[in-house]
Formats: C-alpha cells, structure tokens, sequence
C-alpha cells in the first residue's frame, strides 16, 4: 500500500486487472503508461498513423490509467483521513464476490473507443452490484461537489435523472445509468476518418487476445494533484 496517498488531490475507485498481468500490461501497453510503476510505455504502431497522432489520442484515457470506473475521482469529506477511505474500500469488497467477467470486445462509445462487456452476459448483473455498491457506500466519505465542479459536468449536457444522480452521488454516470467501459482513446472527432478507421481495427486486433479477466479485487487511485496523471495505489481483495 502506499502511503504517500495521505495527500492526494482526488481519489477513485476503479475496476483494472492485477499489474503484472496479460490484461493490465495490454491495457498499459495500449495506452502508453503503467499506472502502477508510474512509467511510460511504447505504443503500438499502426500503419498509417502517425505515432504522435495516437499518443494524443489516447492522452486523456493514459492520465487516468487503465481502468473501468467503480467510483468516479472524489475528494475527501472534510475530517476523512486516507485510512479511513482505505478500510472502507476494504470493506466494500469484502462484501463482494469475486466473478469471471464475460468477454470484452472493442466497441464505438459516442465518440471514444472502449472495450465493453458482451451484452446479455449473467456477469454484466454483478459487475452492476460492485458499481452500486461502491456508489453508495462510498459516497458519505465524499466531499460534495462545489458550484464549478457542479457547471463542468453538466457542461456536456445531462438529462435531469443525470443531473439528480451527479447531485445526490457526485457523478451522473452511476446506478441505472451507469455503463460498464474500459476506455482506450480520447475524442475521435479532431481527427480525420482514416485515422479513426485504423485505429478502431487495430484495437480490436489488438485486444481480440486478451485473455479472460478476472473481477477480484477493487482498485484504489489517487490524483497526487489536480490534474496529475492518476496512481494506482491498492488491489483490495473481494470477499477477503
């Protein structure tokens, strides 16, 4: 564990598979950085994109890591310590049961690349249940949002479940509106239909492989400072 987090800006629980792992370095390797060792990783070339056109198009992804968002980048409720958040992640995912997620395919999310879960699949109800659950546990050690913070995420237009769900948990993308994703670019629209075509086939080449996931611990990350790229901080283990 590490324990420089104590001075985070944000922090945020994720769903990202164990570093070491097929499914963590592919993903790493994919976006150009390992949120774990803090280091950067060479990108897949791709005919016909420019190297440097990749690396801005997976920039916003690569600053948050590789991930699937549980409980979206938080700050701390006044009075809550690290520790605190520590053993109430660990409490959450004790109350979790560890599953095999359903297999993850390459799909074209408004205007980003994601991989998501086969559709239909019995799994996609659990990976539901450690969202809410995170959501609304976690929720009480939350500062609220302040009226900025509050303006840029109704910026991109919410409709008023969303905008009632971002002011009651922080985030207009959680319970009956939230949608399971492991985004692998930023906004395709900068950039001209033959890079967006190339890109979208080379990553569903690329992560065809990946091997079967497993759904057995809760990520805990940390924004050392507004606007630094994201650290991975902890694994805790589900139903430990």
């Amino acid at each position: 564990m590490n324990t420089e987090a104590q001075t985070a800006h944000r922090y945020a629980v994720y769903y990202a598979p164990s570093p070491g792992t097929l499914g963590w370095l592919a993903g790493s390797h994919w976006l150009g950085r390992c949120a774990a060792l803090l280091q950067p990783m060479q990108q897949l070339a791709i005919d016909g994109v420019l190297p440097q056109d990749l690396h801005r198009l997976t920039a916003a992804p690569r600053r948050y890591g590789w991930h699937a968002t549980l409980k979206a980048p938080f700050a701390l409720a006044p009075g809550t310590d690290w520790i605190t958040l520590h053993q109430a992640v660990q409490a959450v995912a004790r109350g979790l049961q560890p599953f095999v997620m359903p297999p993850l395919q390459v799909q074209r999310i408004d205007n980003f690349l994601a991989l998501v879960p086969a559709p239909s699949h019995a799994a996609n109800a659990l990976i539901h249940e450690a969202a809410t659950a995170c959501v609304m546990q976690l929720q009480p050690l939350a500062a609220p949002l302040g009226d900025a913070e509050l303006a840029r995420k109704r910026a991109s237009g919410l409709t008023p479940r969303q905008d009632a769900l971002l002011q009651d948990w922080g985030y207009p993308f959680v319970l009956e509106e939230f949608r399971f994703h492991m985004s692998i670019t930023g906004d395709l629209r900068p950039f001209d239909d033959t890079t967006q075509t190339l890109v979208l086939d080379a990553a569903q080449e690329f992560f065809s492989d990946l091997p079967t996931l497993k759904f057995n611990s809760l990520a805990l990350f940390a924004e050392p400072t507004p606007g630094a790229d994201f650290v991975l901080l902890d694994h805790l283990e589900m139903g430990a």
